[in-house]
């Protein structure tokens, strides 16, 4: 029996799968905890992946391991291998101003104009989030800092670095070794979701010169070896990753509910959309990965719950005990603002309220409503490029809400998959990890609820539409 590993390596942890390579079948597993902010020194993911290595049993049996991790973040490196400075996560958002300023520099002071420019050179247009908008802050910010970097990688390219026993001290010899993947490149900034090719004029006009970057690898390419000689596959970003671990396909849509939102497809062709409501990620298996991210999500229900003095448990228990619809009430979601759409000023509201529809049953079924029709909203925008979106998994914690469930195979319109609860993007690496083995990923059997779509309903039709209208 080949065993596998899989590692997640998130914003808030690191989590280490060890499964059998043709099963599937979970053996062991491991977790350890990361310092919280939105700059971190690489060093403590490191660190936190050798405690989860060692709660998982270690690696020493392993025959290939494979590293998913959050995307965007900014890792730095000198001419001998060390980290410059802290790495700047993705939900950083200091280089705001310099995203807005690489969107009006394109289009020569028109940001509609630069917006174009954008979609069509990398698939996305620049947000805070991104690694370019990170680099050009730190080049007008941090000069000297921006002088001393000799390569550029993202979280889960040091991490798969460190693995092959590189680190501090490789020098030029060690930074070659550099490697990364699709999904994760194209989550940069300076690379084409499209062509497949970093866009090294982007890097040298942000931060003023272009630094070695990794080395972009196929989907079942194998990085190296580690020292014990188990084989290194090219990992992927967290989103990819977690395709790859609920077995999503072409004509697949993941709609995951947690704290945010994030609605993304498999499809054949890449998506290019200049109001910046998608962006143009690739996937881990070499097609393409249009993402939309939705703020409100679960946080809605808990402060839905909080204010009606009941448990997440009895917030449920409300949402299905009221009618279809709510009795006429409507919660627009947005809490904190919003980026689908994109409204990053707006608040949350609610309409339609009469002294017989004011009760918490319908206040938690609008609040249920409300959440779900905004991922519908990530759903169109995807549509909208083109995305054919034949069957959902629906994730997170919020997925395995019955009244979630509910609500969704009404409006949605379309067959839904909620898989067992899970470490999605951990199960990811490590089915690409059994890939490299074997040359094809495994096919996993999943552990899932199938929902049928709900019946074309021209009052849920309407219903979508009333929330639609009210933010219109």
């Amino acid at each position: 029996m080949a065993l596998v590993a899989g590692i997640d390596s998130s914003t808030q942890s690191c989590k280490v799968v060890i499964r059998d390579a043709d099963t599937g079948a979970l053996v062991r597993q491991g977790r350890a905890s990361h310092p919280d902010g939105t700059e971190v020194h690489p060093d403590h993911w490191w660190t936190a992946l050798q405690e989860a290595v060692a709660a998982a049993g270690g690696l020493d049996d392993v025959a290939a391991v494979s590293v998913g991790g959050q995307q965007h973040g900014m890792v730095c490196l000198d001419s001998e291998g060390g980290v410059v400075r802290p790495a700047l996560l993705w939900n950083d958002t200091r280089s705001a101003g310099a995203a807005a300023d690489l969107i009006k520099e394109a289009g020569d002071g028109d940001a509609a104009a630069g917006a174009r420019y954008w979609a069509q050179a990398t698939g996305t247009v620049p947000v805070a989030s991104l690694t370019l908008t990170k680099l050009h802050w730190l080049a007008a910010n941090e000069p000297e800092n921006a002088a001393r970097i000799a390569a550029v990688c993202l979280p889960h390219d040091w991490l798969s670095w460190r693995l092959l026993g590189y680190g501090e001290g490789s020098g030029q010899e060690g930074l070659a070794a550099l490697r990364t993947d699709r999904s994760d490149a194209s989550g940069t900034g300076y690379f084409s979701t499209a062509t497949g090719e970093y866009l090294p004029e982007v890097l040298k006009s942000s931060l003023g010169h272009v630094p070695l970057l990794p080395k972009v690898l196929g989907p079942l390419d194998v990085a190296g070896k580690t020292p014990a000689g188990a084989l290194v596959a090219p990992g992927a970003g967290d989103n990819a990753a977690a395709g790859l671990g609920v077995g999503a396909g072409l004509g697949d849509v993941v709609m995951s509910l947690g704290t945010s939102g994030t609605v993304f497809a498999v499809s054949a062709t890449p998506a290019a959309d200049a109001s910046g409501l998608v962006a143009g990620f690739a996937d881990a298996a070499g097609h393409y990965l249009p993402l939309v991210c939705t703020l409100n999500a679960t946080r809605v229900f808990d402060a839905t719950a909080a204010l009606l003095d009941v448990s997440i448990g009895e917030f449920n228990d409300l949402a299905l005990s009221a009618e279809s619809g709510a009795g006429g009430l409507t919660l627009v979601p947005y809490f904190d603002g919003e980026r689908t759409p994109n409204l990053p000023d707006a608040t949350g509201s609610l309409h339609g309220i009469t002294r017989a529809n004011y009760t918490p049953a319908n206040l938690a079924r609008a609040a249920v409503e409300g959440v779900v029709c905004s991922l519908a909203d990530g759903l169109a925008a995807l549509q909208a490029q083109g995305v054919e979106a034949r069957r959902i998994i629906l994730v997170g914690g919020g997925a395995q809400s019955a009244a979630v469930q509910e609500v969704a195979a009404q409006l949605l319109g379309i067959n839904i998959t909620v898989p067992r609860p899970g470490e999605y993007v951990a199960d990811g690496a490590a089915r690409q990890a059994a890939g490299v083995l074997t040359g094809h990923f495994p096919q996993w059997a999943l552990d899932a609820v199938d929902l049928p779509a709900g019946k074309d309903d021209a009052g849920v039709l309407a219903r979508y539409r009333r929330y639609a209208s009210l933010y219109a």
